[in-house]
């Protein structure tokens, strides 16, 4: 990352980064670690990625471009964005997501760091979003690190 760029790629590095660790948590995991709940909350691995994409779709896809979530297919809770489904895997919730972070780079592209728009009865911009972004992905990559680390000493122990 580069530390003398201006202020907008300095925001999309750092994000792009945490993004980056939130997938990364899915490497060397199998569907049955994915799935582990290892804490009485409904976090896993799989979870915590599934989870990312829905503020990806919450943050960029709905409110920055304006798209109404009941037509994105979010879920009505943010509880709801942890739950998995079947059909979740491994490959298919890392796929969802980069395409997510995809297209939430191509709508940041689209608006100026200044522009807002509202978040509970206030304005917010770009910039806003972007740190909010950051700020969440951190904290849940930091979650995520743990579980791997409790999957990782809990194989350790077995074998």
């Amino acid at each position: 990352m580069d530390s003398t760029t201006d202020e907008r790629r300095s925001l999309e590095q750092m994000l792009d980064v945490q993004r980056g660790e939130v997938v990364a948590l899915l490497d060397d995991i199998d569907e049955e670690q994915a799935r582990a709940r290892l804490v009485p909350s409904l976090t896993t691995l799989l979870g915590l990625v599934r989870h990312a994409t829905f503020v990806e779709r919450v943050w960029f896809h709905s409110r920055v471009a304006g798209v109404p979530r009941e037509d994105l297919g979010l879920p009505v809770t943010v509880d709801e964005s942890f739950v998995l489904d079947d059909t979740d895997t491994v490959d298919s919730v890392r796929a969802a997501y980069l395409d997510a972070c995809a297209r939430s780079r191509e709508i940041a592209a689209e608006h100026d760091l200044d522009e807002q728009w509202e978040w509970h009865g206030r304005p917010v911009s770009l910039r806003f979003v972007h740190l909010q972004l950051i700020q969440e992905l951190a904290r849940h990559a930091g979650h995520g690190d743990i579980l791997v680390e409790q999957l990782r000493a809990s194989a350790i122990l077995t074998s």
